[in-house]
């Protein structure tokens, strides 16, 4: 399996609730390094740009809402099948049907307040990675 890289953010749940030391963890207990991190507050323009797949469904509004509502951590993940090994870290969006040892079984409070967000495909995660970190910043 190739090294890759992923993308991730700490929703602002999580971030509220000082959170991103024990996310950072069970990522790295995972065996993914993080190259990349920043805490930033997004914007109305880069939230409603990174979730332009939604945007014809009736919770864009309210996701948009909510990811503008509080800083968040956001991260370029590293590792052997980066990508797959994060989204099974990060367990099911549901966090009653997300698996024990998972960040959403632990942290996430309702679907839609579930803690993180991970790429879903190496190449989402490069157009995602490219939304908020530039080459230079991502080391490792």
């Amino acid at each position: 399996m190739a090294v890759e890289h992923t993308f991730s953010i700490i929703k602002p749940d999580a971030t509220e609730r000082n959170l991103t030391g024990g996310v950072n963890a069970m990522i790295e207990g995972a065996g993914l390094r993080i190259v990349a991190q920043k805490r930033i507050q997004m914007t109305r323009p880069q939230a409603e740009a990174f979730y332009a797949v939604h945007k014809t469904r009736p919770f864009f509004g309210e996701l948009v809402d909510f990811m503008i509502s509080a800083p968040v951590v956001v991260q370029v993940l590293e590792g052997e099948g980066a990508v797959a090994k994060y989204r099974e870290v990060m367990g099911a969006t549901n966090p009653a049907e997300a698996a024990e040892g998972t960040i959403r079984k632990a942290f996430a409070k309702s679907i839609g307040e579930n803690s993180v967000h991970g790429s879903d495909s190496a190449e989402n995660a490069q157009i995602e990675i490219a939304q908020f970190f530039s080459g230079n910043e991502i080391v490792g």
